[in-house]
């Protein structure tokens, strides 16, 4: 199993950014999160979205940021609107498969003037 992320790139204030994370395995997600860092700081969990269809956000994207997923859960997406430099960060997504964490490599988002 493994995930991909793909979509980053750079952003001015107030833009827009659609992230996407590939599944690529014999493997049916039950859960997915969206993980960034900052840098020079610790790893935080942005969104997280379950099969059972319960949606979770962190504060600071409430309101800013949705999570999705495609109906055969071959991708998880993160739409990013009203982007904030303080969004600056490496993205990551991740699921548990077989017992194990499994995280993509991660995409570079970068917001700036």
């Amino acid at each position: 199993v493994q995930l991909e992320e793909s979509g980053g790139g750079a952003v001015q204030p107030g833009g827009s950014l659609r992230l996407s994370c590939r599944v690529s395995g014999r493997f049916s997600p039950v859960a997915m999160g969206w993980y960034r860092q900052p840098p020079g700081k610790e790893r935080e969990l942005v969104a997280s979205i379950y099969a059972g269809g319960q949606i979770n956000y962190a504060d600071s994207v409430k309101g800013r940021f949705t999570i999705s997923r495609d109906r055969a859960w071959t991708t998880t997406y993160l739409q990013m609107n009203s982007l904030q430099p303080e969004d600056t960060a490496v993205y990551y997504c991740k699921t548990r498969a077989y017992g194990t964490d499994i995280w993509g490599k991660g995409t570079l988002v970068t917001v700036s003037s």
